[in-house]
C-alpha cells in the first residue's frame, strides 16, 4: 500500500479551509496537523488536530509538506525551520516571498527540498508552472497584468456605478473583498510583492522590493474615471515589469506598480470585477494572457493543493525532485528609477478661466521637450475655475516632473491629478 502524504498546515482562514476541503477527496493525503492563532474560532471545517505553535508543525518529523497560507513574515522563522527539517513548502504568501524569498530559496537548494508557489501571484491562474515549462522557450521582454482584485472591483464599480472611491471601498469591503484596513491593496502593495516575485522568475534576476516605484488608487476620483473613458481608455492599476537600458546603456528592469490608462483597445481594459490577468510578452510566442480569478477560498485551493499534488507524483522517487521549481539564479537586477523612465501622461488641470492658461501649459510642456497629444478644456466649474485636461506623448519622468512644478510656480494652476497611460 502506498505510503500516505502527510500535510501539516500553517492557517485556516479562507484559503485553508478551501484546502482542507478540496484535499477531503484524496485518500492517500493527510492534514496531521494545523496552526492557528485561535483554537476555539469557529470553523467550517474539522481537522484532525489543531495547535498555536508553528514550530509543533514544522518540528513534526511525521510530516512531508508544510503548506502555508497564514501569510505575513511573522512565518519566516518557521519556514525556515521546516526547510533545515527536510521539508518541502507550499505556501500562498506573496509578501514572505518578495522580502524573503532569496534566503529561502537557496537554503531549500541547500536541503534538496522545493518550494512551491502558484497560489502565491495570481490566486486560482496557473502562471508560475506555464513560464517554466510550456513557455520555457522564450526570452521575455515585459510582463503586466492586473494583479489584485480588490483594487480592481474598486475601479470597475466607479466607471460603472459612476461613484467615488470611498463608496466603493465600503461596497468591497462589505463583500469581503477588502480588508478593514485596506492599505496593504489600495496602496498596491500586494501587486508590488506579487510584480516582484513574477519579475524573478520571468527575468531570472532577484529583484529588491525597495526599488520598485508604487503608487496606489486612493487619488482616482470618478471623475477621472468618466474623462478616461471619454478619451477611450479605462483606469485599472498596473504591475508591471519590462526589459530597458540606463543611461549608462546598461540592461535594466523597469519595475513598477501604479494607475494606467489603458486603451479599450487592449484586452486588459476589458478585465472586470476581482478578476485579475498576466500579460506576457517575448519571443517567440510575442504576447500571452492569463485571466481568472485571483483571490478566494477554491481559486487559491486548486493552486495550493495543484502544488501539494506536484510534489507527490515526485516525492520519494529521487532526491532531487521537481527540477524546474528549483532556484538557481543569485544576480540581483539592474533595476531603473523612476524618475528615468518613459510615458505619456494624462494630466488633470484645475486653472483660473482666464485668457492665456492653455498657452502658459503648452509653453511649460514646450519648455520641458514634452510634446501633447491632446489638451482640452473641459468647462467651467461652478467655482468659476476650468478643468483642463492634457494628454503627452512619450516623454521622461523627470521632465513632466518638471513641467508640473513649473506650471504650480502660481495660484494660478494646479495638478489635481497625474496618471500614466499605458
Amino acid at each position: 500500500m502506498e505510503k500516505k502524504l502527510k500535510i501539516g498546515l500553517i492557517g485556516l482562514g479562507t484559503v485553508g479551509q478551501g484546502v482542507v476541503k478540496v484535499l477531503a477527496k484524496y485518500d492517500d493525503i493527510e492534514i496531521v496537523s494545523v496552526a492557528v492563532k485561535n483554537i476555539s474560532k469557529k470553523r467550517d471545517v474539522e481537522v484532525k488536530h489543531l495547535t498555536t505553535s508553528v514550530f509543533e508543525i514544522v518540528n513534526n518529523p511525521e510530516i512531508d509538506i508544510v503548506v502555508e497560507v497564514a501569510g505575513g513574515e511573522n512565518v519566516f522563522e518557521a519556514l525556515k525551520t521546516a526547510i533545515n527539517n527536510k521539508k518541502h513548502i507550499v505556501t500562498a504568501n506573496k509578501e514572505l516571498l518578495a522580502k524573503h524569498g532569496s534566503e529561502l530559496f537557496d537554503l531549500a537548494r541547500k536541503n534538496k527540498v522545493v518550494i512551491l508557489y502558484e497560489a502565491a501571484v495570481a490566486g486560482g491562474i496557473p502562471i508560475i508552472f506555464p513560464i517554466k515549462s510550456s513557455l520555457r522557450a522564450n526570452e521575455f521582454s515585459a510582463v503586466a497584468g492586473i494583479l489584485n482584485g480588490t483594487t480592481n472591483y474598486i475601479l470597475t464599480k466607479m466607471d460603472e456605478d459612476n461613484i467615488g472611491y470611498d463608496e466603493c471601498l465600503k461596497r468591497a469591503q462589505e463583500l469581503g473583498y477588502a480588508e478593514t484596513d485596506p492599505t496593504g491593496d489600495v496602496e498596491g502593495f500586494d501587486a508590488m510583492y506579487k510584480i516582484a516575485i513574477l519579475s524573478n522568475i520571468v527575468f531570472n534576476k532577484r529583484i529588491d522590493i525597495n526599488k520598485i516605484y508604487r503608487e496606489g488608487i486612493t487619488k482616482i476620483t470618478s471623475l477621472d474615471m468618466k474623462l478616461a473613458d471619454e478619451f477611450g481608455y479605462k483606469i485599472k492599476l498596473i504591475a508591471q515589469a519590462k526589459k530597458m537600458q540606463d543611461k549608462n546603456n546598461e540592461s535594466a528592469l523597469d519595475i513598477r506598480v501604479h494607475p494606467m490608462l489603458v486603451s479599450k483597445k487592449r484586452a486588459l481594459s476589458d478585465i472586470k470585477n476581482a478578476t485579475n490577468a498576466v500579460m506576457l510578452k517575448g519571443f517567440p510566442v510575442d504576447e500571452v494572457m492569463f485571466v481568472g480569478p485571483g483571490a478566494g477560498e477554491f481559486p487559491t485551493a486548486s493552486s495550493v493543493v495543484g502544488d501539494i499534488l506536484a510534489i507527490k507524483t515526485e516525492i520519494h522517487k529521487n532526491d532531487d525532485i521537481l527540477p524546474m521549481s528549483v532556484c538557481h539564479h543569485s544576480k540581483f537586477a539592474n533595476q531603473i528609477n523612476i524618475e528615468n523612465t518613459v510615458n505619456c501622461y494624462y494630466l488633470r488641470i484645475k486653472a483660473i478661466n482666464t485668457p492665456g492658461t492653455i498657452g502658459k501649459i503648452g509653453l511649460a510642456c514646450g519648455k520641458y521637450n514634452i510634446n501633447l497629444s491632446c489638451i482640452l478644456q473641459k468647462g467651467v466649474n461652478e467655482d468659476g475655475s476650468a478643468t483642463i485636461i492634457v494628454i503627452t506623448e512619450e516623454c521622461l519622468e523627470r521632465d513632466i516632473n518638471l513641467m508640473i512644478k513649473s506650471i504650480e510656480e502660481t495660484s494660478e494652476i494646479k495638478v489635481l491629478n497625474r496618471i500614466r497611460v499605458m
